[in-house]
């Protein structure tokens, strides 16, 4: 699909009109790329996120929710919480992580955001199978763009030379 692009780099350089937090339901800041949003975007993030807090509580599994980008050069930072890997069954591990993308996409299109940036969700510290994980984002973001033609740029923007590689794969696989 010409709309979804691959990136080996950094999302927080991004310039999109939203860069995807892979958050945790606190929404306070954590580890990898929550850790990497909030030390780039600077305090106004973990402000705005203390605000959603204070009035709606923790972010469920597969939510998502919107705020500035801070420092970033991104408009909005669209946070989302990804399943922990064996928390759940396998199928409902899947639909909550399919639920972040379809969540996040349907956010972006609400605030009138056209570009989003994704990271590898749940496959670091939660520990969600990389391919798996890289099969269900491609299957969701895939059929979002089918059926809604708002967003006209996506990205998947990797960290690592192993997520990469996969989605490069799975990507060649879908386009073919």
């Amino acid at each position: 699909m010409e709309k979804i692009e691959l990136i080996r780099g950094d999302i927080t350089r991004m310039e999109v009109g939203a860069v995807v937090n892979a958050a945790n339901s606190s929404l306070l800041g954590g580890g990898g790329v929550d850790g990497a949003i909030h030390r780039a975007g600077g305090p106004e993030i973990l402000e705005a996120c203390k605000q959603i807090r204070a009035a709606s509580g923790k972010c469920p599994t597969g939510q998502a929710v919107i705020t500035t980008a801070g420092k970033m050069p991104a408009q909005r930072v669209i946070h989302t919480v990804g399943p922990i890997w064996g928390q759940q069954s396998e199928t409902e591990s899947d639909r909550l992580l399919a639920n972040c993308y379809r969540n996040s996409l349907a956010l972006a299109v609400q605030h009138k955001l056209t570009s989003v940036a994704f990271p590898n969700i749940s496959t670091g510290v939660y520990g969600f199978p990389k391919e798996r994980a890289a099969k269900v984002a491609i299957r969701a973001v895939t059929e979002f763009l089918s059926a809604d033609n708002s967003i006209k740029q996506l990205y998947f923007v990797c960290f690592d030379e192993e997520n990469f590689n996969l989605y490069e794969s799975l990507l060649l696989k879908t386009n073919n």
